[in-house]
């Protein structure tokens, strides 16, 4: 008589190892997933839910031609639950796909619970099991399983600082001083602005740059991520740095007419509106000069905080030495690995990751043999990043198309995303044929994406 498989464990219950355990078991595959909290907490979640964001609550651009609007048709084509649940939880943000933190995390959690096909272990994995193993402990993976990893890598772990945005809170806002716009003249009037003149930018500036922050170690200094670099690092490159970068004014006219030196723009949240995230200003700033320099940004002179900007240590493996192209240890070919960890930066590329890696194993699982998902789908271009780059210089990156193949023929600048998106679309059509996986021809093909009154009905 055969006997059963065992199920597939995996540890962490993050973005990656979330959408990991929804697709294995969705594809008929028994699993067992491990998350710590909230016996265990971290210094940056908040909450015991699954899939808690605590950096940000955008999932970035959901331009179809996008690489990171590509990226997301691509999931929704094998039926993503994470971005299905952040379509369901979305709230305004132009171009970007952002989401109600709450109601996103616990739609996910409730889907897994729910699944009868996945077993919950709501306590710290403290090795790692025998079998088959995920292991997508994300950025902020704890002393014992980073000990394990390493007793398996035979290394330390590289890592860097990564740093989280300050949250307000609405109604401590003088709204009289902010006007509702589009973020760069795309989209809605999603985005609260702050605008300032020159006089009340200088002055701001001078109070960032001679703010106190958090110390770092000699070593440690070079090691911020540049899509999350702090906004008083962004400021020390130079006065008018944070006005071409997160303060610019772009496409942004104050309702009287006139035209903004610099602007803060602000987030929703949550659906209420009641909390408000200052986008791009991830800051290492003490919390007293924190609270003093941004009560200067105009409205927000007598803001109060729900969560002030935060640093916090990311740990990444180089996976240019140590993992193969189907995600597996080469030390240990049983045990992947995904999410963070594995070198890419972001909540979409985190989930993307625990996807790819359940696609294969499913197709294992039923004793077929897969190929590499192609490079030149946005999917297989993170596959290149993580196991194709130099170990010499391996760091962490979003999803963009400079990971991706050059396009085999001449193409204008300006045509350049389409060829992309095209090109990726027919290869992931003909792979996914290849391994009889079905697939949403209509979401790969960048159908327009639901507003956040109609996904959540």
């Amino acid at each position: 008589m055969a006997t059963m498989p065992k199920p597939v464990q995996i540890i962490g219950g993050g973005l990656a190892g979330c959408e990991c355990a929804y697709q294995l078991a969705s594809r008929g595959v028994q699993v067992e997933l491990w998350e710590m909290r909230p016996k265990r907490t971290t210094p940056a979640h908040k909450t015991g839910d699954l899939a808690e964001l605590v950096c940000s609550n955008s999932l970035r651009s959901d331009d179809p031609l996008h690489a990171a609007g590509l990226l997301k048709r691509e999931m929704e084509a094998f039926g993503s639950l994470i971005i299905g649940s952040a379509r369901a939880a979305a709230v305004p943000a132009g171009g970007a796909l952002a989401v109600d933190r709450d109601i996103f995390a616990a739609r996910v959690t409730e889907t897994l619970a729910a699944h009868p096909l996945i077993e919950m272990h709501r306590e710290e994995a403290t090795r790692i099991p025998t079998g088959d193993v995920v292991v997508a402990t994300g950025p902020l993976t704890s002393e014992a399983m980073s000990a394990a990893l390493i007793e398996v890598l035979g290394g330390e772990h590289l890592y860097f600082y990564d740093a989280i945005a300050p949250i307000v809170e609405s109604d401590s806002l003088d709204h009289s001083k902010l006007f509702w716009a589009s973020r760069y003249g795309k989209g809605d009037d999603d985005y609260l602005n702050a605008a300032m003149d020159d006089s009340e930018y200088r002055v701001f500036y001078e109070a960032l740059t001679a703010a106190e922050v958090l110390p770092l170690h000699e070593f440690e200094k070079e090691l911020f991520f540049e899509g999350c670099l702090p906004i008083e690092e962004m400021a020390r490159r130079g006065v008018d740095t944070l006005r071409f970068g997160p303060m610019k004014p772009v496409g942004l006219t104050r309702p009287d007419g006139s035209k903004a030196y610099a602007v803060v723009q602000l987030r929703q949240e949550n659906l209420a509106k009641s909390e408000l995230n200052l986008v791009g200003f991830q800051s290492r700033m003490k919390w007293p000069d924190q609270k003093r320099v941004l009560r200067l940004i105009p409205g927000l002179e007598n803001a109060r905080f729900s969560r002030m900007g935060q640093i916090h240590r990311n740990t990444f493996i180089n996976s240019p030495i140590h993992l193969s192209r189907f995600f597996r240890l080469k030390q240990r070919p049983m045990v992947r690995l995904a999410g963070q960890i594995t070198g890419v930066e972001g909540y979409l590329e985190s989930a993307a990751t625990g996807l790819i890696i359940a696609l294969y194993l499913a197709l294992e699982r039923t004793g077929g043999s897969p190929t590499p998902l192609p490079t030149t789908t946005a999917l297989g271009a993170l596959i290149r990043h993580l196991t194709e780059s130099s170990p010499k210089n391996f760091q962490p990156a979003n999803i963009n198309y400079g990971l991706f193949p050059e396009l085999e023929d001449r193409v204008a600048k300006s045509g350049r995303r389409q060829a992309h998106a095209e090109r990726a679309h027919a290869t992931l059509e003909e792979w996914a044929a290849r391994h009889a996986l079905e697939i949403s021809v209509a979401a790969l093909d960048g159908s327009p994406p639901l507003v956040p009154s109609q996904a959540r009905s």
